[in-house]
This record gives C-alpha cells, sequence and structure tokens, in this order.
C-alpha cells in the first residue's frame, strides 16, 4: 500500500487527472495514515473514525484546492487539523488558544512530517522483512507476537530481523 509522499502524490495526480483506481487507492492509503494521526494526536477513539472520515471526504470533494506542485502531505495534514480543530469544538464546551495553537502548530506538523519521510526513506534501505519488522516492532509498537502473527513469521524471525535492521541502520548512520 503506498504511504510515502512521492506515491501519495502520483496517486492525487492520476486522480485529479480523472483516474477512479488511483482515487480509490488514494482513499485506501491514506485511511490508516489519518488514524495514526489522529491517535498521535490524542484524539479519543470514539472520534478517530469520524474524523478520519470526515478527513477523506474533504479531501474527495476538495482535491481541486491541491496544488500538484507541491507535496501532498502537508495539503492532507492541514485537512485533518482543520477537521480535528473543528471536532473539538463541536465536542467541546470550550477549547483554550493554548490547545488550538499547540493543535495547529506547523513547525511541529512539518517536523513529524519531515522525520516521517526520513524514517521511510532509511527503511527502505534495508530488506524488507527487515524493515516490515522494524516498522511493526518500532514503529506500530506491536508486540513481537503480533507481528509475528500478522506477517505470517516466527516471533524469533521477527526478533532477529528486528536486530540486524537496527544494526545495519546503526551502521550507516554512523558511516561504518
Amino acid at each position: 500500500m503506498a504511504s510515502d509522499e512521492s506515491a501519495l502524490r502520483s496517486l492525487m495526480q492520476a486522480s485529479l487527472g480523472g483516474d477512479t483506481r488511483a482515487h480509490r487507492a488514494l482513499l485506501t492509503a491514506l485511511f490508516p495514515l489519518l488514524r495514526r494521526y489522529f491517535a498521535r494526536k490524542g484524539v479519543n477513539d470514539a472520534d478517530v473514525d469520524d474524523l478520519v472520515q470526515m478527513t477523506l471526504i474533504a479531501v474527495h470533494e476538495r482535491g481541486d484546492t491541491y496544488d500538484p506542485g507541491k507535496p501532498f502531505a502537508p495539503w492532507l495534514y492541514a485537512i485533518a487539523r482543520y477537521k480535528m480543530i473543528d471536532q473539538f469544538r463541536r465536542t467541546r464546551r470550550h477549547v483554550g488558544l493554548d490547545e488550538i495553537g499547540e493543535l495547529a502548530d506547523e513547525q511541529d506538523f512539518s517536523d513529524a512530517l519531515t522525520a516521517r519521510l526520513d524514517v521511510d526513506a532509511q527503511l527502505a534501505t534495508l530488506p524488507p522483512k527487515q524493515a516490515t519488522a522494524l516498522r511493526a516492532i518500532k514503529i506500530e509498537q506491536l508486540s513481537v507476537a503480533e507481528a509475528a502473527a500478522r506477517e505470517g513469521l516466527s516471533p524469533s524471525d521477527v526478533k532477529i530481523s528486528v536486530h540486524r535492521g537496527l544494526k545495519a541502520l546503526a551502521l550507516r548512520v554512523l558511516g561504518k
């Protein structure tokens, strides 16, 4: 499933060109990204699915506002952020200025996006099994048993893949 910036951008551009398969693939790829985004922002579980749905609808309805010459993810997460703020306004009596400022902090948002793209780029340099194991254990924070069951591997294979992946990344970062 597409989840990196270039793949999402390509899907969005194809979608804007009228490709219904690309549009469907884009919305499918955005679903888990948006769920993680809202969960990281502390949205309660009951509201996450509603916010994901509202954001996907907005992407569908407002796709023509996306500038294909610019990165896709900041445009997407800006929509998500505004949907989240609107939801807070609807469900809470009062949202303080500090809280809105924290939610709307562009620098924090940009830094998180850059970090995500950097991690994706580093994981792409690893063998697929190591990258998948690292993503499951270290990013998605699955247990070894959950990751093993999801990927059809033994728990020891997951542990070894994580160890080897971390070792390879450390060597790359340290320049050895």
